[in-house]
């Protein structure tokens, strides 16, 4: 019995599953398409077509003059919400983040400074409830198996920013402050000159946005971070039911 299911969609599934084995690793280069034809004794439009339906899954990576490659897997990161409150699990969500307890995550310094007039400065200086000359503001860069993953820019007030951080590590814990969340929002942006050269990724792709204040024990707003993340590299997941 002839399947329903379109030839190109069954090659996507079985190169698909291949890439879900391990058999096709992350960084891989997939066969050429003369080779995949070969392979599945089809044409070479069929197979264009299930590659694209793998780059549209975010499975493969298509560039163009060199051949398409396996991408990373997608980082998931799950936070718990109550079911009968709608109350999140704050300690889920801090565990689940890269350079927060993820293995493998390393966090490096681009720059240190004190904030300037720029308006990011001066929304960050807000929300912290002081002027830009008393801010700090730290930018870093998240790896995650030797690849760029996210950038931050953390504001704190200037008195609490260390004589001289590491270069690499957790920027938070170097503050030495026991800090709570407050708040935390998630946006859509284009990358912007800055932000492509430092992911590897070209001016205007997506990233997502989360930014949020953390204040000390007390209640004092003393962190803003603007985290920018590549937007085909996570996915934030809520658990309703544990």
């Amino acid at each position: 019995m002839r399947s329903s299911i379109p030839v190109y969609l069954r090659l996507a599934r079985t190169l698909q599953e291949r890439i879900d084995s391990g058999a096709l690793s992350a960084g891989s280069r997939l066969p050429s398409e003369p080779e995949l034809s070969t392979e599945f004794g089809v044409n070479r439009l069929t197979i264009r077509q299930a590659i694209a339906e793998l780059d549209r899954a975010g499975s493969v990576e298509i560039r163009r003059g060199i051949g398409t490659f396996v991408r990373s897997p997608v980082t998931r990161v799950s936070i718990d919400v109550d079911p009968l409150s709608q109350r999140v699990d704050l300690g889920s969500m801090h565990a689940g983040l890269p350079a927060e307890g993820v293995d493998g995550a390393i966090e490096r310094i681009v720059a240190t400074a004190t904030a300037a007039n720029a308006p990011e400065d001066r929304e960050a200086a807000a929300h912290l409830g002081r002027g830009p000359a008393d801010v700090a503001r730290i930018d870093t860069l998240i790896w995650i198996e030797s690849e760029p993953w996210a950038i931050s820019t953390y504001w704190l007030p200037s008195h609490l920013l260390p004589g001289r951080l590491p270069p690499e590590g957790n920027v938070v814990r170097s503050l030495g402050v026991a800090l709570q969340y407050d708040w935390r929002a998630f946006s859509a942006t284009a990358a912007d000159i800055g932000d492509a050269e430092h992911l590897g990724v070209a001016i205007g792709s997506p990233l997502l946005v989360r930014e949020g204040v953390s204040c000390d024990p007390d209640g004092a707003p003393v962190l803003f971070v603007r985290r920018r993340i590549q937007g085909d590299r996570i996915r934030f997941v809520l658990n309703f039911r544990r």
